[in-house]
């Protein structure tokens, strides 16, 4: 199983074009299941003084942890530049859900694509070495062959759609990442 994630919570965001851009690819071209998810579907009570506790720990938020981070192989994940990296949400997220179940959820062959995404040039370069660094850590491999999206504004047709050289693009990662 694959699994999508908008690596941000923010509504609205551009970083969820382009993730969803990447499900319908997947959808198209991916024999297993395919799943999508958005950070902005956490809830609300991920974060609190107990969330380390594992008999304190949001029920709602283990549930997501069942379906999108022990049930798939492959996550690919697209990640906005927030502050030079990638969004302190996903990295909450990644925190909180290492309580619960690690190993199922982190290890064991599992293996993670990224796409960084941002309004500037470097297409958040930075923030997935961040995130490399703890995909990493947390032992799953990451795919060499990372797509930064840069001057996201301009990669949008008016009707909020990615614009064909960006889709093609996008398609190629999906592509390399059902291969690898």
């Amino acid at each position: 199983m694959i699994v999508v994630i908008s690596g941000t919570n923010r509504p609205n965001s551009k970083t969820r074009i382009v993730a969803e851009a990447a499900f319908a690819h997947f959808k198209e071209k991916a024999e297993e299941e395919v799943r999508f998810f958005s950070l902005e579907d956490l809830p609300d009570d991920i974060l609190h003084i107990d969330m380390y506790d594992p008999e304190q720990q949001s029920s709602a938020l283990r549930t997501i942890q069942e379906q999108y981070l022990i049930a798939p192989n492959k996550l690919f994940i697209v990640s906005p530049e927030y502050n030079g990296s990638y969004p302190g949400v996903l990295k909450l997220f990644l925190d909180a859900c290492s309580i619960y179940a690690y190993q199922e959820s982190f290890q064991g062959g599992k293996k993670a694509a990224l796409v960084g995404v941002a309004a500037g040039r470097a297409g958040n370069l930075r923030g997935m070495e961040h995130l490399t660094g703890v995909l990493n850590y947390l032992q799953i491999t990451v795919m060499p062959q990372q797509l930064p999206i840069s001057s996201i504004g301009a990669q949008l047709e008016e009707s909020g759609q990615l614009l064909a050289a960006s889709q093609n693009a996008l398609e190629e990662q999906v592509e390399r990442f059902l291969a690898f």
